[in-house]
């Protein structure tokens, strides 16, 4: 999660992508909690490689980890070179049983560590292989192939960015010779280089079914994503806080409504997500995702982000505004 996330600005200016919030938590945590409730054992710990963040987020991070019973290891990239070299950053935590995820999206899987493999990578068809990672598989689902972003069709099986290894010193090992051999593929070391060796040093991979891959990578997808996971969790999680307060408004569910915040004389939703502490009144939401401490008023908006402490007053039918602005 080392990333700018420029595609998000102005929100990823102050706040590091993984942890802007989708419906009422960031999206590292809901990563994290989403692999730790389907993983099938007990993990001992949560690696996360950050780029320079502060310490704020730094403690954020350890506590989302304590929090699911697990040690919050931090490990920084301060270059981009890749995939390998991102995972490799975290060497000393690659041992036993590992999951990699990369922290910009969210997903529904069936999601099952099946160890009588080497290792799993979980994948989803897509429209435009050309964008991603893929994998060419046999008649038993073994995967025969991994190839970075092909220029002509191979599969249209993207891989999402989440992998399961029954031997991360195995992976470790692979990945190291890649940097110390400076084996690049278009310009970066590449994860899917290192799964090419071990598969053709015998490992046997195979592919996990996505049933939804959510993105968060620009203001649209990050707002498509939030109403996708409040209708998932609508049923899972108690998502109007009792301690808002709402007065004549009407909520139109699913929303997400945080502690502290303060909705009058509005009508919410559906898919609007409300962060702590902020005022929304005489406006009218769908489709929002607003985070803490701001002020919306007087508003008819869609397709809309504000960021942490904004200020906002007007008629606008569409916006993205970040941290401390103010449009009035």
């Amino acid at each position: 999660m080392a990333g700018r996330g420029s595609r998000l600005r102005p929100h990823t200016l102050t706040v590091p992508k993984p942890l802007i919030p989708i419906a009422g938590k960031p999206i590292v945590q809901r990563l994290v909690e989403d692999i730790v409730k389907v993983a099938g054992q007990a993990v001992d710990e949560i690696a996360f490689i950050i780029g320079d963040f502060g310490k704020e987020t730094e403690d954020h991070l350890k506590k989302v980890a304590e929090g699911l019973g697990a040690k919050g290891s931090i490990y920084y990239q301060d270059e981009p070179l890749g995939t390998a070299h991102a995972i490799m950053c975290a060497k000393d935590s690659l041992t036993g049983p590992v999951v990699v995820a990369f922290a910009d999206t969210l997903f529904r899987a069936d999601f099952t560590l099946d160890v009588e493999h080497d290792g799993v990578i979980w994948t989803k068809r897509v429209e435009n292989p050309k964008a991603f990672g893929v994998v060419k598989k046999d008649a038993n689902g073994i995967i025969t192939d991994f190839v970075e972003k092909p220029e002509e069709f191979v599969s249209d099986e993207a891989i999402i960015g989440i992998y399961y290894f029954k031997d991360g010193d195995f992976l470790k090992s692979e990945l190291q010779y890649l940097l110390d051999n400076d084996i690049k593929d278009k310009g970066e070391y590449q994860l899917t280089n290192g799964l090419e060796n071990m598969k053709a040093k015998g490992s046997k991979f195979t592919s996990g079914t996505v049933n939804e891959w959510m993105d968060c990578g620009n203001k649209n997808v990050t707002i498509e994503t939030n109403g996708k996971i409040l209708g998932f969790i609508a049923d899972e999680e108690d998502l109007v806080s009792s301690e808002a307060q709402i007065e004549n408004s009407k909520i139109i569910p699913p929303c997400y409504i945080a502690p502290g915040a303060k909705i009058s004389n509005s009508t919410i939703g559906p898919r609007v997500s409300v962060g702590a502490n902020t005022v929304v009144d005489n406006s009218t939401l769908r489709d929002v995702l607003i985070q803490e401490d701001s002020e919306v008023r007087n508003a008819k908006l869609s397709n809309s982000m504000i960021g942490n402490k904004a200020k906002f007053d007007g008629n606008f039918r569409e916006i993205s505004i970040g941290d401390y602005s103010v449009l009035e």
